[in-house]
């Protein structure tokens, strides 16, 4: 049974993935945003009080004009990569070849061969579709993001009345506190750490006069938050479209070596010291939450690994037959407990005090 269940949500999760993406990162977006709608609700303007609902629609148009600036831009860039990479494809491919060249006359010849067969058209034709879809997730992020804070302020009531138990519905609120918390502070620095990255990688293409600098830069910004391997593909990506375009071996190996370093420094030094103890994941852990959520739903399924993950773990520690997974997905094997386990019913009254303490520091 156990077998079919999951067979079954495999495929639910496969044929509605684009609303499950679309949803996932609402509710990204919309807990990020919520601390900020709290604070803005206490703020006076002489006599008056910021309601919820004025502070709600500013957030939701905030949040709209941004995803759509954003999916401007990344439409923008892949019709200027779209209508030039034509003319760069000749000599892309011999590029590509000359890169074998010290294996060979033989060798250059078959790999020359083998990259012509490659269908670019369609390929771009691909890539075009997908930025068309883009837009229209954007849309429908929108709309549940529009939701989700309109059900906010019953979110407390329901809760309680699903639990039918207040102490109950106190430590699942705690849990979700938990989870927004160390997920928003991941995404809040990898922003930073992405956005300061993706600068730097352009400032680099714009000193050696090469095209294509806003879109890498903006194509680093983006796989920098693919643990990992993102900061990899961003690294070779760029260094293979530098090669291209001045097709001299040593100011592509300079460019690789300096995209190298930035990201090194940033992603292997910087990073950690922002991020502390927030995560506490397993590297083995986050490689395989990569595959599995990326065989699913594809490149977005990868920028959602890591959130999906820490969420997993953090339920799982506060659940005494879960625990072993918890372990397993956590760094060192001891996941942090925040609040403690329920253990017997004479306990609740401690417990209780324990979770209304954790729930009072957020």
């Amino acid at each position: 049974m156990g077998i079919i269940a999951f067979a079954v949500v495999l495929f639910l999760l496969v044929q509605a993935k684009f609303i499950l993406i679309s949803l996932a990162i609402a509710i990204i977006l919309f807990s990020l945003t919520s601390d900020a709608i709290n604070s803005i609700q206490s703020m006076k303007i002489g006599n008056l009080r910021v309601t919820n609902w004025v502070a709600s629609v500013l957030a939701v148009a905030l949040i709209a004009s941004g995803l759509l600036t954003m999916a401007g831009l990344v439409i923008s860039q892949i019709n200027t990569v779209l209508t030039t990479t034509l003319a760069y494809t000749e000599d892309a491919q011999r590029a590509i070849a000359r890169m074998f060249a010290w294996m060979g006359e033989d060798v250059e010849a078959s790999v020359l061969a083998t990259v012509r067969s490659i269908e670019v058209s369609g390929y771009l034709r691909s890539a075009a579709g997908q930025a068309g879809t883009l837009l229209s997730q954007v849309v429908l992020i929108i709309l549940f993001v529009g939701f989700l804070f309109a059900e906010r302020v019953w979110f407390g009531t329901k809760l309680e009345k699903l639990m039918s138990d207040e102490a109950q519905a106190r430590r699942v609120s705690a849990i979700i506190g938990s989870i927004i918390r160390r997920v928003n502070r991941y995404l809040l620095v990898k922003t930073l750490i992405s956005a300061v990255t993706g600068g730097l990688i352009f400032a680099l293409l714009s000193v050696f006069n090469l095209q294509f600098a806003l879109a890498m830069a903006l194509l680093t910004f983006v796989l920098n938050f693919i643990p990992s391997v993102g900061s990899i593909i961003a690294t070779l990506v760029v260094t293979l479209v530098a090669y291209i375009q001045v097709a001299e071996p040593s100011t592509a190996i300079l460019i690789f070596v300096i995209a190298g370093m930035i990201q090194f420094l940033l992603g292997n030094v910087i990073d950690p010291m922002l991020m502390g103890r927030t995560l506490r994941l397993s590297s083995f852990g986050i490689i395989i939450s990569l595959a599995f959520w990326g065989a699913v739903w594809g490149v977005p399924g990868m920028f959602l690994a890591v959130p999906f993950m820490v969420a997993v773990m953090i339920v799982c520690s506060h659940i005494p037959t879960a625990r072993p997974v918890a372990v397993l997905l956590s760094r060192e094997g001891l996941p942090e407990e925040e609040f403690p386990l329920p253990q017997s019913a004479d306990t609740d009254t401690a417990e209780d005090d324990g979770y209304a303490k954790a729930v009072g520091a957020e």
